[in-house]
């Protein structure tokens, strides 16, 4: 028996692998490599290359392997890049849930965890955020994963396809020992950018607007480190796996931090001046995201052990400065 990850050499998914298979799991990672990376894959997991959408590939895969459930990150995810090629994201990530959904009720498999966003609520009406607020994305990313929640629901309906959605705010940080960590190309998330900038491998740092409607005018986004996560994935398989019914949960710290208190945090824990300077606004960029996680907590028995913001920093320098070139195989 085996969990198959999808996207498992990407930044979450590697971390959730590694996590699976050091916890006793045989697991089966799926990922195309256009983002992830080979490198950073546990070797002791089975790995495929191949696409969501390859039917036939998926189809062999299920024949090769005992899978029993599923974890599902294999999705583009840049909000102001989904802005500027929408059907990008509606093709990879909502075509992609179709595909698999097909594989998976021909194969009678019949648990999948789900790698949603808390992009789906759009601008929230109330901070913080519950699961049962509003979802009205504002940018093709967060629709394209609302998307994918609403077509996992009908597999539900109608085949009995059992699901947990799971509405990451910001993830961060990296392998305690520094062995694996985050690594895009180009990067596009706060904290790498800030420890590329305190190597020296990056001039500074830009801040996307000032004039939020927040305490110090830049945006405010609930942090949650990235191995707190993994956790809460083997946790929300277990859930499955114990016959409980389809939900969503948001996974966050419940507490909200702006653009420069990440800033002046890393300036803290790296000892570097990080220089810094305002630009413009991204498009699709509400002004605060911070999930209320009591359900998680409550039902999933989920508890953060790493939800300090010096601890997520502290994690991610310390890959920074043991692959300063990030991972050696990035295509």
């Amino acid at each position: 028996m085996a969990i198959l990850v999808l996207g498992g050499a990407g930044y979450i998914g590697s971390h959730t692998v590694d996590y699976l298979v050091e916890k006793g799991n045989k697991v089966v990672v799926i990922d195309n490599l256009v983002t992830g990376h080979q490198e950073a894959v546990h070797p002791d997991a089975t790995f495929y290359r191949g696409d969501v959408r390859d039917k036939a590939f998926l189809d062999n895969v299920f024949d090769e392997e005992d899978i029993t459930g599923v974890i599902h990150f294999a999705a583009f995810s840049v909000v102001p890049e989904s802005m500027v090629k929408p059907l990008k994201y509606f093709n990879n990530n909502t075509v992609g849930m179709i595909t698999l959904l097909e594989v998976m009720q021909a194969h009678g498999v019949k648990r999948i965890v789900f790698s949603s966003t808390a992009s789906t609520y759009g601008t929230p009406e109330r901070i913080p955020v519950a699961e049962s607020d509003v979802q009205k994305p504002i940018n093709p990313y967060g629709a394209s994963k609302l998307m994918m929640e609403e077509i996992i629901h009908w597999a539900d309906i109608a085949y009995g396809i059992k699901f947990v959605a799971l509405r990451y705010f910001n993830v961060a940080g990296a392998k305690l020992d520094g062995s694996i960590g985050e690594d895009h190309g180009p990067e596009t998330h706060l904290v790498p950018i800030i420890m590329q900038v305190a190597q020296g491998t990056r001039p500074e740092l830009q801040i996307f607007g000032d004039d939020y409607d927040t305490a110090d005018g830049t945006n405010v986004r609930d942090y949650v480190h990235v191995i707190d996560l993994a956790d809460a994935h083997m946790l929300a398989l277990n859930y499955l796996n114990e016959g409980n019914d389809s939900t969503a949960f948001n996974l966050g710290s419940s507490t909200g931090f702006s653009n420069r208190q990440i800033l002046e945090a890393a300036r803290e824990v790296t000892g570097r001046e990080i220089p810094a300077k305002i630009g413009p606004r991204r498009a699709g960029d509400p002004d605060t995201l911070v999930a209320a996680s009591s359900k998680t907590r409550d039902v999933l028995k989920w508890t953060p052990r790493y939800d300090d913001v010096h601890e997520i920093i502290r994690s991610s320098w310390l890959w920074t400065q043991k692959h300063p070139q990030g991972y050696s195989d990035f295509e």
